[in-house]
């Protein structure tokens, strides 16, 4: 059965009307983080190593303060956009770190279990150790904000809502998919894991409402990765902890080589693990719209 011509027209114009609110959003976006990064160049110093990482602050206040401004042009309150300061964003922070984290953990067994992933003991005590996953959590949960302010903040969820969700998730795990191909050692197996992981991520978000909980995936996983692992993420190496040092001995095919585990099988094998736990913990939540 076709649509009456009359809905077909409602709904193209929902669609298109959609698709201009995102790319206002994109403007209102990409104006802001020039504004920032030209305040950011006139500091007197400059961000090294994974400090690096810290500048994405900007990033984060330019998603959200262009979402916000967006929101209340459709006439919606501001919490909307899913950074509300509510009595959940604790728990949801919490319960998305704890599935990204458990991703990653169970995308390296396979890697111990084969030998391709060996530790070596490193210098260090224990309170640099814990010095050093405190301060990485900090600077990886900003960088993580960002991107799911960037990805699966207004834009996404304007076009989920005129569209349709499959539609937005799609369209915006390729977008983040796309934004790490000029990532060191990216091939196809990175990216279409790194387009899985936006999958997942965009189902962290539908399936609660609350970038909180989409952030804590996010941040859970690359803190897992690049902190306790101490191994690449994405193909970058900003980050070296105490105690112990990680080895990868040949089978990039499923450790990711120096991608890290998102460039290979043992990847895959975490992303559907954080998949099927955000599944199962989030079936009794009360979906929103968007």
């Amino acid at each position: 059965m076709t649509e009456p011509p009359a809905r077909t027209e409602s709904l193209a114009r929902r669609a298109v009307a959609g698709l201009l609110r995102a790319v206002a959003w994109a403007g209102l976006f990409t104006l802001l983080q020039i504004g920032g990064v030209l305040v950011l160049s006139g500091m007197p110093f400059r961000f090294g190593g994974k400090a690096l990482l810290l500048q994405t602050a900007v990033t984060l206040a330019a998603a959200v303060i262009a979402g916000v401004l967006m929101l209340r042009y459709d006439g919606r309150p501001a919490r909307e956009l899913g950074f509300a300061l509510d009595r959940r964003a604790p728990k949801d922070s919490v319960v998305g770190t704890a599935i990204g984290a458990a991703g990653l953990l169970v995308a390296i067994v396979p890697m111990l279990a084969m030998g391709a992933l060996r530790y070596y003991d490193d210098g260090g005590g224990l309170g640099a150790y814990v010095a050093t996953l405190a301060e990485d959590f900090g600077v990886l949960g900003v960088a993580a904000a960002a991107e799911e302010a960037v990805f699966r903040g207004y834009a996404f969820q304007i076009i989920a809502a005129t569209i349709s969700p499959i539609a937005a998730t799609l369209g915006g795990s390729a977008a983040f998919a796309w934004a790490h191909a000029g990532n060191p050692n990216v091939d196809a197996v990175a990216f279409l894991n790194i387009f899985l992981a936006g999958v997942l991520l965009s189902l962290a978000f539908l399936r609660t409402g609350s970038l909180w909980f989409a952030t804590g995936v996010h941040v859970g996983w690359n803190w897992a990765m690049a902190s306790i692992a101490d191994l690449p993420v994405s193909g970058l190496e900003l980050f070296n902890t105490p105690l112990y040092e990680p080895r990868l001995v040949n089978a990039d095919w499923l450790t990711g080589g120096n991608f890290g585990p998102e460039g290979g099988l043992s990847g895959t094998l975490g992303f559907g693990t954080a998949l099927a736990l955000l599944l199962v913990l989030t079936r009794n939540r009360r979906q929103e719209q968007v």
